[in-house]
Order: structure tokens, then sequence, then C-alpha cells
């Protein structure tokens, strides 16, 4: 019998980065520029650092109570077609006179892949294929406790031990792979906590809304 495999996905500057564990608690790791690719690694469920269900104005409710609980880590303003704006100053232009509410840098520096995202989501392919946050998923796993700054030697430790304590015995041992694929620290530390998320999480937040492609706007941890 073939062991479910649980997939989680983070975007870097170069590409994504996936990593992957099973039922036997067999696991690794892969990146490419496409996403399709990484995708079409076999799943039961997967789960990506990346907004899903956009719509054209507004905050998101998932993302305003994301980060009532964890903190600026959640960037503010994902939008249907922030992509097509030519620079981040007419972006904000537009949404500061039509809503009075602007685009983070952070979220307006993704906005690629944001798109990419957009463009591989539907309603069908979410049923299998989830929205989390690393962040909301570790301070879950800490016991909803915020932990030190993933940037920080201690914050990266504790986050490498909530993930070993899930199963994810290789991820030091990763982050010396690592070397020469552009890929970063934190980027395959939070792709490992989506995995996780992805076999284990049974709760997000959200409205329940929908956007005006049937998708589901909520972030699971």
């Amino acid at each position: 019998m073939t062991c479910k495999n649980y997939l989680g996905l983070d975007g870097f500057r170069f590409g994504w980065v996936a990593a992957w564990i099973d039922e036997r608690g067999d696991q690794g790791f892969d990146y490419s520029p496409s996403l399709m690719r990484l995708l079409a690694i076999p799943h039961a469920r997967a789960m990506i650092d990346m907004p899903i269900g956009l719509n054209a104005s507004g905050y998101r409710a998932c993302d305003l109570r994301a980060r009532e609980l964890i903190g600026p880590a959640v960037f503010l303003g994902a939008r249907r077609d922030l992509w097509a704006f030519h620079d981040m100053a007419a972006a904000n232009r537009h949404y500061w006179k039509h809503e009075g509410e602007g685009v983070s840098a952070q979220l307006w520096n993704i906005r690629d892949k944001m798109r990419e995202v957009d463009e591989a989501m539907t309603p069908a392919r979410q049923a299998t294929i989830g929205e989390a946050h690393p962040e909301l998923i570790f301070w879950n796993l800490a016991g909803r406790l915020r932990l030190e700054p993933k940037t920080s030697p201690r914050g990266r430790e504790q986050r490498i031990a909530l993930l070993r304590g899930r199963g994810f015995t290789e991820v030091k041992r990763w982050l010396t792979l690592r070397h020469g694929t552009r890929i970063g620290r934190d980027d395959l530390i939070d792709a490992c906590a989506c995995a996780v998320a992805a076999r284990d999480s049974t709760q997000s937040v959200g409205d329940g809304r929908i956007d005006p492609r049937g998708l589901r706007m909520e972030i699971n941890f």
C-alpha cells in the first residue's frame, strides 16, 4: 500500500521550495522555478505559504485574524490583480484613494508568486491544496505562544525543535545541503511547517467567505 504523502510549499526569490513527509516518516525536499512541477509531487494534501482566494478590494478577514494572533508576520493587502500595477506607489495611490487601506512592501514583493498560485488554483484543487502560514503553525505547535524572531539563532532553533517533534528529523542536515540552491534557511523551515499542517491541520482562520472565483479565503494551521 502506498503511504500518504504530505507536501508543504514556500516561495523564495528564485522559485519555490517543497518539503514532504509521509506516514512512515520518510521525508525530503526539492525546489524549482515552477510551482506546478512541485505540485505534481504525489500528495494526499498540500499547504502553501501564499494567499489563496483574493477579492478585488479590502483586507481579507483571515489575514486580519491571523495578524491579531501572531502580529506583523502576516502581510496585509492581498488582492486580486495587485500584480497589474506598474509599481507599488501606483498600487497604493489607487488603494488609499478608493479603499483607505494600502498594501505592504512585503506583500508587493511576492505579487508574482501570488499570481502564479492564483492561476494554478481552482475550487476543485482547493479540496487538497490549502493556504497556510508558517508562523501561525509554529504558534500553534508551541502551545499558542509566540516564539523568538525566526531570523534569530534562538528562534530558528525553536522552530527546528518543533519540526523535529513532528517527525521532520532531517531539517538541520537539509540546511547544510541547501547551499548553492539559493533557498533561504527560513524558506526551507517554513516549507516543512506547511507540510506538518498538510498532515495535521484541522483548523483555520477566516470568515467562511469565498472569492469571485469560488476559492475559500482561509488560513490553515
